[in-house]
This record gives C-alpha cells, sequence and structure tokens, in this order.
C-alpha cells in the first residue's frame, strides 16, 4: 500500500521550512543540533559530536520492531546505506534500554555497517521525533538541522538530503 500512488497523494510531507510567522516574517526553520549520547547495544557509552564531522550526518531513528524500519536496517546493513550520497555519513538512534532491549538492538543491528548505533532517548528528546522511521539531517559546519523526513523508503531520504543540497 505505501506504494500505491492513491495512498501517498493524500500524505502532506512534514514542512521543513515554515514560510512565515507571526508578524508575517520568515520563521528560520534551522535550529541546533544536538550531540548524540548514549549506549551502544553492548551498553559502552558513545558520544556522537554532530559538529566533528567534515560531513553532513543523517541521524536515522529506528525502532526495532517496525515493519517500515526493516528496510532501513537492512539499508544500513550493506555499503553505502540504502544508497546514501558518499558525502553524507551516518548513525542510527533507537530508544534508550529503559524502552528497547538492548539484545533486541544488536539482533536487528547486527549487520549495519559504516553508521554507529546509539541507544538513546535524550537524542529522540532533542531533536523532537514523536515516530519512527524519522530521519535528520545535520549541517556540522553550522550545527544546525538542515532536513527532516518522515522514510517511506530509502527515496524519501534521498529526497530530503537532495533538498537540503547536500547530495554529491
Amino acid at each position: 500500500p505505501l506504494s500505491d500512488p492513491a495512498f501517498v497523494a493524500g500524505l502532506r510531507p512534514i514542512p521543513s521550512r515554515p514560510t512565515a510567522g507571526a508578524g508575517g516574517r520568515d520563521l528560520e526553520a534551522r535550529w541546533s543540533a544536538a550531540d548524540i549520547v548514549g549506549v551502544t547495544p553492548a551498553g559502552a557509552p558513545i558520544e556522537i559530536r554532530v559538529g566533528r564531522s567534515d560531513r553532513p550526518l543523517l541521524v536515522a531513528f529506528l525502532a526495532t520492531r517496525c515493519d517500515g524500519c526493516a528496510e532501513f536496517w537492512q539499508g544500513f546493513g550493506g555499503e553505502g546505506g540504502g544508497g546514501l550520497p558518499a558525502s553524507v555519513s551516518a548513525v542510527v538512534v533507537t530508544r534508550g534500554p529503559d524502552f528497547v532491549a538492548p539484545e533486541e538492538v544488536a539482533r536487528v543491528a547486527g549487520a549495519v555497517v559504516g553508521a554507529p548505533v546509539v541507544m538513546s532517548d535524550q537524542a529522540w528528546g532533542d531533536y523532537r521525533v514523536l515516530g519512527y522511521p524519522f530521519f535528520v539531517l545535520v549541517d556540522p559546519a553550522s550545527g544546525t538541522v538542515i532536513g527532516e523526513t518522515v522514510g517511506f523508503g530509502w527515496s524519501d531520504v534521498r529526497s530530503m538530503i537532495r533538498s537540503a543540497g547536500q547530495e554529491s
């Protein structure tokens, strides 16, 4: 059903660039990005410093028991992360150990290549994520969020990256 044009025709993209705020002034859609602090599925502390990269960072918020997330877990299981441009690095973020069993995260993340997997409730709050699969693109130079999307497939994620001008 997700690939059915009639189904997606009624969906509206998440606005990433509001056009006018109070008084008719343009609003800047960017907001400060936060470092991602949590633990690995093995329980080791991990921190992803968003301003320390030379490439934009795609933050993928995924769940372990989510039909829509399976495609993304599989995509991160090979070189290129589902066809992400080489100009973008990635990190996968699940809910923290209080909400999901680390063994379950380790099971689905076992094949992930080239993207750290972080268990962090704090990151979900910092990036205002209410559901999954959800993707946020961070510009490390400015330390701001420059794109966001709900992922109905890798094409949605690549489109958001293109729209943010970060595909090369």
